[in-house]
């Protein structure tokens, strides 16, 4: 069977910016994959050369075994996308706009789904509405139904709930999960990184054009596995500073290696007169991971994850 999403030796580059540099991994039929990096790292470009909207440099790109460049209308037919950028037509209601995309694939009588896309987008009293009457939210809402009225094996969700309220990310991932489950294959890009851990699989995570890591989930927090001490006092002794990872209010995360460290810390702390207020330990999670990898004090991945990476 051939893979969902294939990516063989892509790159592209955007006058002086290598925005792609040789990926190459493959999304197998079924997965919830996470295409995680900070703003920047490619992501955007890879899904759209996968959407046939960039020319890659080099390299090819299949969804479901077809060639997105060759055999454009076949891929496209398999591949369902919602893109960051909000774009619709003024002047349809939302039902017309699905409607018109149905029609884009060849589909007209496709009512009854339609139906069931606008209740579980929570737009079922939005139909007849005009499309530039509606919120952000709901715009973005659209964006998704679109994306699935034609009933792609493939979906790929570029930041959809950037910028969303609670209750649509609630109503959203209920349904791309119940289609997950009934045989989709999701490709999610996504800055919520807890969306990431929750929802997915596996996970790719580019930095600069290239791929750091290439990993299941489990296998990648726990070839990073840390202590993270959340420490409210007065102050953090000078010598810590540089293992402070971010301060949410009184309160400062700092990493550790491991318990011995714990140790070191709390003797630092005594021996400065700095009185604890509170600790907690916390586990490992996806955040502590990516800043790892993609930030400015990244390390090398455990050689299985860089093995991986380099065997596509």
């Amino acid at each position: 069977m051939a893979s969902a999403v294939e990516f063989q030796a892509v790159s592209r580059r955007f006058g002086e910016l290598q925005a792609l540099d040789d990926i190459s991994f493959k999304v197998e039929p079924g997965e919830f994959f996470g295409l995680l990096g900070p703003n920047g790292a490619g992501k955007t470009t890879l899904i759209s050369v996968l959407g046939g909207l960039v020319r890659p440099d080099s390299g090819r790109a299949f969804v479901m075994g077809h060639d997105v460049a060759v055999d454009y209308l076949n891929s496209r037919r398999q591949l369902g996308m919602v893109p960051q950028e909000v774009v619709f037509d003024p002047f349809l209601t939302v039902r017309e706009t699905l409607r018109f995309q149905a029609g884009y694939f060849g589909l007209y009588r496709v009512d009854d789904w339609i139906d069931e896309i606008l209740h579980y987008l929570g737009l079922g009293d939005k139909a007849d509405s005009n499309m530039r009457t509606l919120s952000g939210g709901m715009k973005r809402r659209v964006l998704v139904g679109q994306a699935l009225v034609h009933k792609p094996p493939v979906i790929v969700l570029d930041e959809p709930t950037a910028g969303v309220d609670v209750e649509l990310r609630h109503a959203l991932w209920a349904f791309i999960s119940r289609l997950n489950r009934e045989g989709h294959t999701v490709l999610l890009t996504t800055h919520y990184l807890q969306e990431a851990e929750t929802l997915c699989d596996r996970i790719a995570m580019l930095k600069s054009g290239r791929v750091v890591a290439l990993e299941h989930k489990h296998r990648l927090l726990a070839s990073f596995e840390m202590i993270v001490v959340r420490l409210t006092a007065e102050r953090v002794p000078d010598a810590w500073q540089a293992r402070i990872r971010r301060r949410e209010g009184q309160s400062t995360l700092i990493e550790l290696q491991d318990f011995e460290e714990l140790e070191t810390l709390l003797s630092a702390l005594r021996a400065d007169g700095i009185a604890i207020k509170d600790l907690q330990i916390e586990q490992t999670d996806l955040e502590q991971v990516f800043l790892r990898l993609t930030g400015s004090g990244q390390k090398q991945p455990p050689a299985e994850i860089r093995e991986e990476v380099h065997g596509g």
